[in-house]
């Protein structure tokens, strides 16, 4: 139904969360094909998810944002993005 007025913004929650892995492959696919003519903001727990989808990483950390940049930056150095996300919030 969100794709129904053709949006310029889409925002989804845990597009794959609960779905097997061809329905997960599915929305991705969709989410590429949707970002090439629209914005869209996913929000994610799922790191897996993140690398393959996204092209801008927003990590917010207790109401802060911690990380703001690519995905590829999130990864910089010899760092997992696991490794980073627990960096940035305080786990490591």
């Amino acid at each position: 139904q969100a794709l129904l007025h053709d949006p310029q913004v889409l925002i989804l929650d845990e597009p794959t969360s609960g779905l097997d892995p061809n329905q997960t492959h599915e929305v991705r696919e969709l989410i590429h094909g949707l970002a090439k003519t629209k914005t869209i903001l996913l929000s994610t727990h799922i790191l897996q998810e993140v690398k393959a989808v996204c092209s801008r990483v927003i990590l917010i950390n207790e109401g802060r944002v911690v990380f703001d940049g690519p995905v590829e930056e999130m990864e910089a150095g010899q760092r997992t993005m696991e490794t980073r996300f627990r960096e940035l919030t305080g786990a490591a």
